[in-house]
C-alpha cells in the first residue's frame, strides 16, 4: 500500500502537506506524567482494546504496537516521518501506537496526553482531515468520557493545547520567498494573525530544503472551524506570495533557474555520496523546477517522499544495519540515484 506522502494526483505547487492533530484525556485518569507503570499499562490496554474496530470506521488497515517494543532505529524513523513526537522517544512507561498502513492516521496512547490523534495528507486538505478527525473523535468519545471544562474546553497536559485541543498545520515549500530580505519580518508578522510559521528542519539558514509549517497559535478561544479556516487562509496567502516572487524570478532570470534545476538533478542522479544538507538543498531546487515547469519526469515522483527517505534513521532502516557518517552519505546517494526518475 502506498504511503500518504507517495501520492501525486492533485499536486499543488508550493503546498506539500496538511496535518490535523487532536489531543484528548480521559476524565477517570491523571495526566500520563502522573501515572505509575501499572496505571499506564492498564490505560493503554483499555484504550487499545476499545479501538480494535477502527477499520469498520474508515476502511483502513491498522497496526497496533507498543512503542517500547520497537528498537531505537524504528522509533527514530517514525519521528522522521512525523508519526510520533520526540518527547516520547525515550519514555519508559507503556506507550501505545495505532497507525494506518498508509501512515495517514496515527493515534498515540499515553504519550504526553492519554490520546493524540493525527491525520496527514498531501497538499491542502485541512477540511477533509478535520472531517475525519471529528468522526474518530466522536467514535472514541462515545466509549470514553473526556476531561472537559465548560469554560476552558478540553483539558490537556500542556496549557497551550487547552480549549479545542486542535493543531492544524500546512507544510509549504517557500524557496524563493524565504530568501527575501523581508522574510523574517513576515515570520514575525504571522503571529499577529494568530498563526506561527516555522522551519520544518531548523530555523533560518539551517532550514535546508526551504520547508515551512504554518499552524494555529491558539487552541483556546477559537472553534475548530475557525482554526481550519485561519490556517487554510494563511497557507493560501503564503503560497500565493511564493508564486508571485517565483514568477518574477523566472521572468527575469529564467536561464539561471533552469541551470540551477538541471544541475541539481544531475548531482542527485549521478553522485556517489552526498550529505543530508546538500541533498535537501538540491531536492528543494528540483521541487521548484518541477512546479515551475522547468523539469518533467517520465514517471510521477513526489519529491517530498525523497526528502523523508534520505533522513538518517529511514536510510538505516533501508540498509538493515547501523551506518557511519560516510556510509550514510554513500547510501543516501544510492537511494536518490535509484528513486529519482529519468527526465521526460
Amino acid at each position: 500500500m502506498n504511503k500518504w506522502f507517495e501520492q501525486t494526483e492533485g499536486r499543488q505547487p508550493n503546498i506539500v502537506s496538511s496535518r490535523v492533530r487532536l489531543t484528548r484525556n480521559l476524565d477517570q485518569y491523571r495526566f500520563p506524567n502522573s501515572l505509575n507503570a501499572t496505571e499506564s499499562e492498564g490505560l493503554v490496554k483499555r484504550l487499545e482494546y476499545s479501538l480494535k474496530d477502527l477499520k469498520e470506521l474508515d476502511g483502513k488497515d491498522y497496526e497496533y504496537v507498543y512503542l517500547e517494543e520497537l528498537d531505537e532505529l524504528s522509533r527514530r524513523a517514525l519521528k522522521e516521518r512525523r508519526i510520533i513526537k520526540g518527547s516520547i522517544l525515550e519514555k519508559k512507561d507503556t506507550v501505545g501506537l495505532i497507525v494506518s498502513r498508509d501512515e495517514s492516521v496515527s493515534i498515540v496512547l499515553n504519550g504526553d496526553d492519554h490520546i493524540r490523534m493525527q491525520f496527514l495528507s498531501p497538499f491542502l486538505q485541512l477540511d477533509e482531515l478535520w472531517r475525519r478527525a471529528d468522526q474518530l473523535d466522536d467514535h472514541i468519545n462515545a466509549r470514553f468520557s473526556y476531561a472537559f471544562d465548560e469554560k476552558y474546553g478540553y483539558l490537556t497536559a500542556f496549557p497551550t493545547n487547552v480549549g479545542t485541543g486542535m493543531r492544524a498545520s500546512v507544510t509549504l515549500h517557500l524557496p524563493t520567498l524565504s530568501r527575501g530580505k523581508k522574510f523574517q519580518n513576515l515570520v514575525g508578522d504571522m503571529s499577529r494573525f494568530g498563526v506561527t510559521l516555522r522551519g520544518v528542519y531548523g530555523e533560518g539558514d539551517e532550514n535546508h530544503g526551504a520547508l515551512y509549517e504554518v499552524a494555529n497559535q491558539r487552541t483556546l478561544g477559537l472553534s475548530e472551524r475557525e482554526i481550519i479556516d485561519l490556517v487554510t487562509q494563511s497557507a493560501e496567502q503564503l503560497s500565493e506570495q511564493e508564486r508571485q516572487v517565483r514568477e518574477a524570478a523566472l521572468k527575469n532570470h529564467r536561464l539561471e533557474r533552469e541551470d540551477e534545476a538541471y544541475k541539481s538533478y544531475g548531482v542527485m542522479k549521478y553522485a556517489r555520496r552526498i550529505a543530508s544538507r546538500d541533498a535537501m538543498i538540491f531536492l528543494s531546487q528540483i521541487m521548484s523546477g518541477v512546479d515551475d515547469g522547468l523539469l518533467a519526469f517520465k514517471e510521477p515522483c513526489p519529491v517530498y517522499r525523497l526528502m523523508l527517505g534520505i533522513q538518517t534513521a529511514n536510510l538505516q532502516k533501508l540498509s538493515h544495519r547501523p551506518l557511519s557518517k560516510e556510509e550514510l552519505d554513500v547510501a543516501r546517494a544510492a537511494y536518490l540515484r535509484r528513486e529519482l526518475p529519468e527526465l521526460a
